[in-house]
C-alpha cells in the first residue's frame, strides 16, 4: 500500500480530502470542475479512485472501495475517459481486424495492426542511444507507476472469460507472477532493479511526480480490466502490449549496458526481452484466437483495446521524452532520494 498522493487541482483535492476524512465528496453533478486535461487533476482523481480497487491506501479505510458516492464519481470519470479515447482511436484510423477472421488470418491482421507507425519517438531507442544516467532514472520513476502492478488490471478479466481463453491467460500470467516463486514476480524483479539503481522501489512511491499521460495510461488499463463489457478490449490491450514489448526491451538492455546500469535492472529488461517474445505468440494466436472463436463479433473491441495500448504508449512516450529533455536543458539534477 501507499499513502494518498498530493492533489493537483480542485477535483482531485475534493476526492483526496474526502478520503482523508474531511468533507465528503459531493454528488457528481456538484463536483468542482476539474483542471484542464493535461494538468493532472482529472487524471489523478481517477487514478486514486482506481487504486481503491488495487491495493488501496494506508490512510484510507478498506470499505471506501465500495462507497456508492465514490463509485458514482468513478463511473462519470470513466465515461469521459472512454469517450475521449474512442474518439482518439477513431481519429487515428488504424487498421481494423476483419470480423470472422480465424487462426492465421486473425494473427496476421493483429500483428499488422501492432506494426502500425503511431508517429511517436521510442523511449527505448532514446535509452539505447542517448540518455544519460539522470534521464534513465527519471524514465524508471515514471515507468514504475505501471511496473509495481504489471498485469494486475488485466487479471480482473479472468473470471469473465471462456474456459479455454482463461487457460491461455494463465499461461502468460504464470510467467508474470513468478512461476510460483514470489521472488521472481516481475514486480519483484522491478523492485530489485529500482533499489539497485538507488531509486525508491516502494509501491506508489512516484505517483506525486507522475506525468498526467502516465496516469492516464494506467487509468486506461484499470478501466478496461474493471468493466466486464470491455473484456475483449482488455484482451486486445494485453496482446498488443505483449507484441510491442520484446524489441523495445532489447533496446533498453543495450542502453542500460551502455550506461553501466546495475545488473538487477538489466536482468528485469532481459527477462522481458525473452519472455514477451513467447508471450506475444500465446497472446495473439491462443488467447485472442480462442476468445474470437467463443465470442464471435468481438474483433472490433479487441482492435479498440490494441489501439488504446499503442496510442496511449505513444502519448506517454512523447510527454516523457519532452519532460526528460527539458530537465536536461535546464540543467536540473534528478532527485534520487
Amino acid at each position: 500500500m501507499a499513502t494518498l498522493p498530493r492533489a493537483r487541482g480542485p477535483l482531485s483535492d475534493a476526492i483526496v480530502e474526502d478520503l482523508r476524512g474531511g468533507a465528503p465528496v459531493p454528488a457528481p453533478h456538484l463536483l468542482p470542475e476539474a483542471g484542464p486535461l493535461g494538468s493532472g487533476d482529472e487524471e489523478l482523481a481517477l487514478w486514486v479512485l482506481h487504486e481503491l480497487h488495487h491495493r488501496g491506501f494506508d490512510d484510507v479505510p478498506d470499505d471506501a472501495e465500495w462507497r456508492p458516492d465514490l463509485l458514482a464519481v468513478r463511473a462519470g470519470l470513466e465515461q469521459r475517459l472512454e469517450q475521449r479515447w474512442r474518439a482518439h482511436v477513431a481519429a487515428a484510423d488504424l487498421p481494423a481486424l476483419p470480423v470472422g477472421a480465424e487462426g492465421p488470418e486473425l494473427a496476421r491482421a493483429f500483428f499488422a495492426l501492432c506494426d502500425t507507425d503511431t508517429g511517436s519517438e521510442s523511449v527505448a531507442r532514446f535509452l539505447q542511444r542517448e540518455a544519460d544516467e539522470d534521464q534513465l532514472h527519471e524514465v524508471l520513476r515514471q515507468r514504475s507507476i505501471y511496473h509495481v502492478k504489471e498485469q494486475d488490471a488485466a487479471m480482473w478479466t479472468l473470471p469473465r472469460l471462456p474456459d479455454t481463453t482463461k487457460a491461455h491467460l494463465m499461461t502468460i500470467a504464470y510467467d508474470e507472477y513468478g512461476n510460483g516463486r514470489p521472488e521472481d514476480l516481475h514486480a519483484a524483479l522491478w523492485a530489485r532493479g529500482m533499489s539497485a539503481c538507488g531509486l525508491d522501489a516502494s509501491y506508489g512511491a512516484h505517483v506525486d511526480d507522475a506525468l498526467p499521460e502516465v496516469l492516464e495510461q494506467n487509468n486506461l488499463m484499470s478501466l478496461l480490466g474493471l468493466q466486464r463489457r470491455l473484456v475483449p478490449a482488455a484482451l486486445g490491450h494485453l496482446a498488443a502490449f505483449e507484441v510491442t514489448s520484446a524489441v523495445p526491451s532489447r533496446r533498453v538492455v543495450r542502453g542500460l549496458e551502455r550506461l553501466g546500469a546495475p545488473e538487477p535492472m538489466v536482468a528485469y529488461y532481459r527477462e522481458h526481452m525473452v519472455a514477451d517474445a513467447v508471450h506475444e505468440q500465446v497472446a495473439v494466436r491462443d488467447l485472442l484466437g480462442s476468445y474470437v472463436a467463443e465470442v464471435p463479433g468481438s474483433e472490433p473491441e479487441i482492435a479498440f483495446g490494441a489501439a488504446v495500448s499503442m496510442l496511449a504508449e505513444a502519448a506517454t512516450a512523447t510527454a516523457l521524452l519532452a519532460h526528460v529533455r527539458r530537465a536536461q536543458d535546464r540543467g536540473d539534477e534528478v532527485d534520487v532520494a
